[in-house]
């Protein structure tokens, strides 16, 4: 396939997301690609720059959370951008280590607030017409037949042999927490996501506070994290929360992953003064989320992988 008509595809889709966010108010913003900081998180790995004469490495941002985050603070309002991302490993039909992301905040949005904005990107994109939103425990209780938000390590791993999934090598022997976010993630992958997305688009929200990342905890109920994830034809597609604006809450979650970069022996990283100094009262509450722009493109062009509807990939 030459590239034009793969350029021109990426372009359309592009043209028809901006539409979307600038009718509603969002103002595109970019941040660098190249920062002294970076937001460390537990199973995802940085790419290190090193400069001659700096001691200290820089990053490639694997997101551009913690820069958009740092403009929210200093009152940017409603803000998007196609970002490019980089993450060290990732490779396969789905991944790759850069690849481009889309990325969106508003100050005072809500996940109920903001299924309308997701639904109206997956029309223009993917002409699918509606969006199913369900809960974390339902489509779980659904497609593996148990409830994430009662159930123990040992119900998952139980509920993940029943289906023929085998645990990875080792899973025993960890501590009962990271057993369990193994289980559950491995559930996620292999028994659940396939089913949702079919027809319409699935947005899966309240998910176990173990899964929270940057989301706030309901405070209704303190087992459950305010964020989702967007499912199309078994695939997953973005995800989002709403934002945790409190600082010792955000210092307290990177130290929780650097704890587990280091048992895993990946490493702890460095802690981001910046981002840490911009939460407090200056940073709004609302809503933020990240969308696989290649992966988005994949679905509109009925592709099999992102390598398809890239005219560049890190082999080539």
């Amino acid at each position: 396939m030459t590239a034009r008509p793969i350029l021109e595809l990426r372009a359309r889709i592009r043209r028809a997301i901006r539409d979307v966010f600038d009718g509603r108010g969002f103002l595109e913003v970019d941040t660098p690609v190249l920062s002294r900081e970076v937001l460390p998180e537990a199973h995802i790995d940085p790419i290190a720059v090193v400069f001659a004469g700096e001691a200290a490495p820089r990053f490639l941002q694997a997101s551009p959370e913690a820069l958009m985050k740092r403009l929210l603070a200093r009152g940017a309002g409603p803000i998007y951008q196609f970002a490019q991302a980089f993450r060290a490993g990732e490779r396969g039909s789905r991944h790759d280590v850069e690849f481009t992301l889309l990325e969106w905040y508003e100050p005072g949005a809500s996940l109920d607030t903001a299924a309308g904005l997701i639904e109206a990107v997956c029309a223009v994109t993917l002409g699918t017409r509606g969006i199913e939103v369900t809960t974390c425990s339902h489509a779980f209780s659904t497609h593996a037949g148990i409830d994430p938000l009662v159930a123990t390590a040992d119900d998952l791993e139980e509920a993940l042999r029943r289906r023929g999934v085998r645990m990875p090598e080792g899973s025993d022997l960890a501590a009962a927490e990271e057993r369990w976010d193994r289980a559950f993630e491995l559930a996620l992958a292999e028994i659940v996501q396939p089913g949702l997305g079919h027809g319409r688009p699935t947005m899966v929200v309240d998910w176990p506070a173990s899964q929270a990342a940057l989301a706030r905890i309901d405070p209704h109920r303190p087992g459950v994290a305010r964020r989702f994830e967007l499912f199309v034809a078994g695939v997953e597609v973005a995800n989002g929360w709403e934002e945790e604006t409190s600082r010792e809450v955000l210092e307290e979650r990177i130290a929780t992953a650097n704890r587990i970069r280091a048992s895993a022996g990946r490493g702890a990283l460095p802690v981001p003064d910046l981002l840490l100094a911009a939460h407090g009262a200056t940073m709004p509450s609302g809503f933020g989320a990240a969308l696989g722009f290649d992966r988005l493109v994949m679905l509109a062009a009925g592709a099999d992988t992102i390598a398809a509807v890239r005219c560049f990939t890190a082999e080539a």
